[in-house]
């Protein structure tokens, strides 16, 4: 990984990002936030003073004094503040840089200037008109559209806004804008659409210029069948669109070309689109030029306006989605010259673009699976076959109502003319294998398929390796999950459901923001859950939702998103606005389940989902769970300056812990409900345990795993706890061996069965819960950068402002190394072990501090960068060290 500082010349600030995003156009915050690293790699290095300038022109950072804002000289190490200037203007690009002085007083040389760009800044600055074609929700075709203007006059800029309900592909003289795949993302459309900001300047010309648009069902307009209830989602219409495209010329002028009745649309190849199962294209409806100039359009209909699908048009100001990673295929198996078998050798989240040539009218069927049949079946009926694509595992939720829309499968027609190059454009799926059916016979080649991992495109922060390649492959494994279900919303699988289940989303929240940039998706989540919470303060337990998950078991385990995430986002980066954003939905959210639970303990909940054998008390993990709300409520007034809250909540919090100890746990025998992994875990994960017991609890935990065998005996809950409340808590060589164990049940099990993602169940061959891509048993990824590498943000000090050093030196690995890109810069914890001896290296950055505890007994020597020093713990500033510990 490349240290951004290392990519700089200069001292001073770099990296500098408007609103978490670098040079971000589309900015409607009205007072946005800025934030900067320091790069000065002297040891100790600190800012100790800033000034922030903003301008409307560049040259006005340079020789004059015609700012938007200059904050004055702040004497302080804060690297990010919030605008306070003159109002910002929409569609105006803000140029800004960052003056620093470093620990001495002295002045450091200036940033570059960076910019960012303000959108529609409200929803009055749009002129467009909502369209669509005149079909219903029924039509299958996707409806194109197109519009030819006249630029009279030279262009300096060109801007285009689009909003949508559905999705997207927007083209302007016959080339695609953007390489942003399925914009916008997901919202509860009747509540909050997002509109997508492009820089179009150099695909207009002088003259005539032509805009396409391709819309596409996405979840606005759900046609197929699941059980989750997608196709009655009270916002589901036909897709329909407004669009901006707002042109400066050379002479100051502008002039915007909008969406309105006067656009012209018509049916296209895309003759059936679900982003739940598949994309079917009829090549031989192919329009070319249809999005070009001089295309005839006489032959076209008339569009319709319509009304906006809500009232709350606002900015995808955030990590778009992208084919991040084209991937070759590894091999072809031939078993007809109509049926082909291909393997990506991983599974990935995404899309196939295949290459096919064949006769006119020719139906290709490119079906996605996650896995082979292994054996062919005996019983009457059964289609199964050996080494052809398995769809069992993860078409249990679907319900066709008939074979027009086959699960995961993509439907070519072939038109005779040459090569029909195909990718979907509405759609993605999860697989490794690929298989391609056709009624005529074909000649398929390995190079023919090829398969685009597509996820949000978040900028890796974390490493990690070590000794163990199963580790390695773990954190891999981890890692390609996380992102396999990153699409604007963090999902549970990318095939069987696609859903914002939000326990998933807060077990892994760690694991995202250790080794991925991924707050603006956050941030967008969490708008998600203030569009669905009811006003009784409930939420569902997927969200976005078309209306399933309001259930009787949405409880706090799940739906403690609310407040999780918004507190991981202030630890991560040290910005209390997701929490301020929030602060008032968690409320309403712990009031409620206050409002059901007088006495302190909640059943209010899923339970320990997908345990291995042991279940745990669901009043007693909802009940954590509930704790966890109320603190984190209570913490949050406090950084809020709401006194009166910070008093009640934290009431509230301690009458939970009391009712949760006084029922469930037995200070005689240091045991919590039954005593299994899950229920030990918690209570020593989210600190219910009173401290004078905490190291006792904790020893219980570990004898309970070796009872266990050395293996995991967890569902999702435990899971999340398991490896840190032993690592956190004295009992380190019991979470490596947990976390390193390769035997049923394990994580490493999935790993040398030849998993490259995580698994939804210990078991591979369950009956039930079998996607082989899920993250609600992610924890592990986050645990090794704390775990072991002993990373960890200070709550007193979010952000890694000061940054808590804790590594576990274990006797099972000979190295390891941990490294996080956090607000600051790159944090570096990594140790070697060379017999007796074992040698730490941090790297602690610029404008930042450490605290590092070493574990190791009172009988140890310990050097740093040489010289002998006490064995305790050590409180660092900026710069490189190294322990030595004998």
């Amino acid at each position: 990984m490349v240290t951004i500082a290392t990519a700089y010349g200069q001292s001073g600030a770099i990296a500098l990002k408007c609103e978490h995003l670098s040079s971000p156009i589309g900015v409607d915050a009205a007072h946005p936030r800025l934030s900067w690293q320091l790069n000065d790699t002297r040891q100790g290095a600190v800012q100790s003073a800033y000034q922030v300038f903003v301008a409307k022109d560049s040259s006005s950072l340079l020789f004059t004094k015609a700012y938007s804002w200059d904050s004055g000289k702040i004497r302080s190490s804060v690297s990010s503040i919030i605008y306070k200037g003159k109002v910002l203007e929409s569609f105006t690009r803000y140029y800004w840089k960052v003056r620093t002085w470093d620990k001495n007083g002295k002045l450091l040389t200036d940033s570059r200037t960076s910019f960012f760009e303000t959108g529609m800044m409200g929803m009055n600055n749009w002129k467009g008109n909502w369209i669509s074609d005149e079909g219903s929700i029924n039509t299958l075709p996707a409806p194109y559209f197109r519009k030819t203007f006249v630029a009279a006059k030279k262009i300096r800029s060109a801007r285009a806004y689009i909003a949508v309900g559905g999705l997207y592909e927007l083209y302007i003289n016959g080339s695609k804008v953007g390489n942003h795949r399925l914009d916008p993302m997901y919202t509860r459309f009747d509540r909050r659409n997002l509109y997508v900001s492009y820089d179009v300047t150099a695909q207009l010309q002088s003259g005539k210029n032509a805009i396409g648009v391709i819309l596409g069902n996405g979840w606005y307009n759900h046609q197929s069948l699941a059980v989750w209830n997608f196709d009655r989602a009270p916002w589901r219409q036909r897709p329909t669109f407004c669009l901006d495209l707002r042109i400066t010329y050379d002479d100051g002028t502008t002039n915007t070309i909008y969406t309105d009745d006067s656009w012209k649309t018509h049916p296209g190849p895309i003759v059936f689109n679900s982003i739940y199962t598949g994309e079917h294209y009829d090549s031989r409806l192919e329009i070319p030029g249809w999005n070009t100039a001089n295309f005839d359009d006489k032959k076209w209909n008339e569009t319709m306006l319509r009304a906006a699908p809500s009232r709350q048009i606002v900015s995808q100001l955030m990590a778009p989605i992208r084919n991040v990673e084209e991937i070759a295929a590894k091999s072809i198996v031939k078993f007809t010259d109509k049926d082909y078998v291909i393997d990506l050798g991983r599974n990935i989240s995404g899309v196939t673009r295949v290459k096919l040539r064949g006769d006119s009218g020719t139906v290709v069927k490119i079906i996605h699976g996650e896995r082979l049949y292994q054996v062919t079946a005996t019983k009457p009926g059964d289609k199964a076959v050996k080494g052809h694509v398995d769809l069992s595992n993860i078409d249990v939720y679907y319900r066709p109502k008939d074979d027009t829309d086959p699960y995961q499968t993509d439907i070519v027609i072939l038109n005779g003319k040459g090569e029909v190059d195909f990718m979907p454009k509405f759609n993605y799926k999860g697989f490794q294998y690929v298989e391609v059916l056709s009624s005529n016979p074909i000649r398929l080649q390995k190079e023919d398929v090829t398969g685009y991992f597509m996820h949000s495109d978040v900028a890796a922060v974390g490493n990690i390796s070590s000794s163990n390649p199963l580790i390695d492959k773990l954190w891999k494994a981890t890692n390609n999950s996380y992102l396999s279900n990153l699409f604007g919303y963090p999902t549970d699988c990318p095939q069987r459901e696609k859903n914002g289940w939000t326990g998933d989303g807060h077990f892994a929240v760690e694991t995202g923001l250790f080794n991925f940039d991924g707050i603006t998706v956050y941030e967008k989540w969490m708008a998600d859950h203030r569009d669905e919470q009811q006003p009784n303060g409930v939420l569902p337990d997927i969200i976005p939702t078309g209306g399933w998950g309001y259930g009787t078991a949405n409880g706090t385990d799940w739906t403690s998103t609310i407040a999780i995430i918004p507190w991981n986002l202030y630890m991560f980066y040290g910005d209390s606005k997701p929490l301020a954003d929030n602060y008032n939905n968690i409320k309403a959210y712990v009031n409620y389940v206050t409002g059901i639970s007088p006495n302190g303990l909640t059943t209010f909940g899923r339970g320990d989902w997908v345990p291995v054998k042991s279940s745990s008390s669901l009043e007693y993990t909802s009940s954590v769970y509930y704790y966890v709300d109320a603190t984190i409520l209570a913490k949050a007034a406090k950084i809020l300056g709401n006194q009166a809250d910070l008093a009640r909540y934290s009431a509230l919090a301690a009458k939970i812990k009391k009712a949760i100890n006084d029922k469930y746990f037995n200070p005689a025998t240091c045991i919590y409900g039954s005593g299994v992994q899950t229920e030990l875990s918690m209570a020593l994960q989210w600190k219910v345990v009173p401290e004078e017991y905490r190291l006792k609890v904790a020893q219980n935990l570990a004898k309970r795993v070796a009872q266990d065998g050395m293996h995991l005996d967890v569902g999702v809950l435990g899971a999340k706890a398991i490896l840190n409340a032993l690592s956190d808590n004295g009992q380190a060589e019991t979470a490596y061996k947990l976390a390193a164990q390769d035997t049923y049940p394990s994580w490493g099990w999935w790993i040398v069965n030849g998993a490259t993602t995580l698994y939804e169940n210990w078991d591979i061959n369950a009956a039930r819960d079998i996607s082989l891509n899920h993250m609600m048993f992610g924890e592990i990824g986050g645990w090794l950068f704390k775990g072991l590498g002993g990373i960890k943000p200070d709550e007193t000090q979010p952000g890694f402002k000061n940054v808590l050093l804790q590594p576990n030196f274990v006797t099972g690995l000979s190295y390891f190394n941990a490294s996080h890109e956090g607000p600051f810069g790159l944090i570096k914890s990594s140790w070697l072990r060379d017999g007796g001896k074992v040698t730490y290296n941090v790297v602690i950055p610029a404008n930042s501090s450490a605290t590092v505890k070493l574990p190791v007994d009172s009988k140890a020597k310990v050097f740093l960068n040489g010289k002998q020093v006490a064995n305790t713990q050590h409180k660092l500033s900026a710069g490189s060290y190294r322990f030595e510990i004998r």
